[in-house]
């Protein structure tokens, strides 16, 4: 009876361990960026596979090239991208998302790969103090945000990851890695491009007979106010664009026509977001309003085709980067884009 009883257990046990591993979200990376794959059940439609992966159904059809008003088919694909607004690589609570090692990879190679997640998260999420990663093993990368699915918390027994003092005998690995999401707090460092706006004022005291006479001088101060607005907040992305032109300089400079979509980011993060075609999801766009010279910082959700509401547009930006930029609630609005 014991035996009996004991191999049933096993059973059971052996179904929910199959079970969950059948659950397990698996991050896939493409050229927009990071996404989740999901197979359609019965029943389901863009707005209950919105709800649970806490993504927006207009942007899901956008992002798989799908019409929206025609709903989905039994067994039909769909990529679910991981954006800002449902994926978090920050705490250690939410759905996990876990990354299937391949051979001869790392941890360094794979904080590079997906948003250059910090290691020592990395080590705290999988309980692990070494770099490196066997092949087949599951690496947890980041956390989905849904209320649809459960939530669980990964972190060490104790608090704290073991044997620490064998990564910080790596720092220049693991620094470079870690160095490109601090420096969004250094925007006081950005800030020294004001000051060619203080010489053209003290030019005048040292030749005050030929300011007058060129009108040339006049010219540096209005391209100067194109880069740096005169408000005081451009956003949360400033300094993340201020390290992407380091290794993508600016190639296009565009006046285009935009609209608005609404969002509850940005009023208070500072967080701002744009929608526009050819340009990788996760890019920042600098967006400037030609009648005031105002500017924001922008993160790009995704692409505009595909939706019928976008037609004669080339952009629409959050709602909170509307205000910011003081563009009124109006159908359509001029704007000039850097990236």
């Amino acid at each position: 009876m014991k035996k009996y009883f004991l191999t049933i257990f096993s059973l059971f046990f052996f179904l929910i361990t199959a079970v969950a591993q059948k659950n397990e979200l698996l991050v896939k990376s493409g050229d927009k960026g990071l996404y989740l794959d999901h197979k359609v059940a019965p029943k389901e439609s863009f707005y209950s596979v919105g709800r649970l992966y806490n993504v927006s159904p207009k942007y899901i059809a956008a992002y798989n090239k799908l019409d929206l008003n025609k709903g989905l088919q039994i067994d039909q694909k769909l990529r679910i991208p991981l954006t800002d607004t449902n994926f978090t690589q920050q705490g250690n609570s939410g759905t996990p998302v876990y990354f299937k090692a391949g051979e001869k990879t790392n941890l360094n190679r794979i904080s590079r790969a997906h948003n250059n997640v910090l290691l020592a998260n990395l080590r705290t999420w999988n309980k692990i103090s070494s770099d490196e990663v066997a092949e087949g093993a599951k690496i947890a990368i980041g956390f989905l945000k849904s209320k649809e699915m459960p939530s669980v918390t990964l972190k060490f027994n104790n608090g704290t990851p073991p044997a620490l003092e064998k990564p910080e005998t790596k720092p220049v690995v693991t620094e470079p890695v870690v160095e490109p999401k601090v420096e969004p707090k250094t925007e006081p460092k950005i800030e020294p491009p004001v000051e060619p706006k203080v010489e053209p004022k003290t030019e005048p005291k040292t030749e005050p007979k030929t300011e007058p006479k060129p009108p040339v001088v006049n010219t540096p101060p209005v391209e100067i106010k194109e880069v740096k607005p005169s408000n005081g907040d451009q956003g949360y992305f400033k300094s993340h664009f201020e390290q992407q032109i380091k290794t993508t300089p600016l190639s296009k400079d565009l006046t285009v026509t935009g609209g608005i979509f609404k969002t509850t980011s940005g009023w208070q993060d500072g967080k701002y977001y744009l929608l526009i075609d050819g340009v990788q999801p996760g890019f920042i766009v600098r967006v400037i309003n030609p009648t005031n010279n105002k500017v924001i910082y922008a993160k790009v959700l995704g692409p505009m085709s595909g939706i019928r509401q976008n037609e004669g547009l080339n952009i629409r930006i959050s709602n909170a980067a509307a205000a910011l930029l003081e563009i009124g609630e109006q159908d359509k609005f001029i704007v000039r884009v850097n990236y």
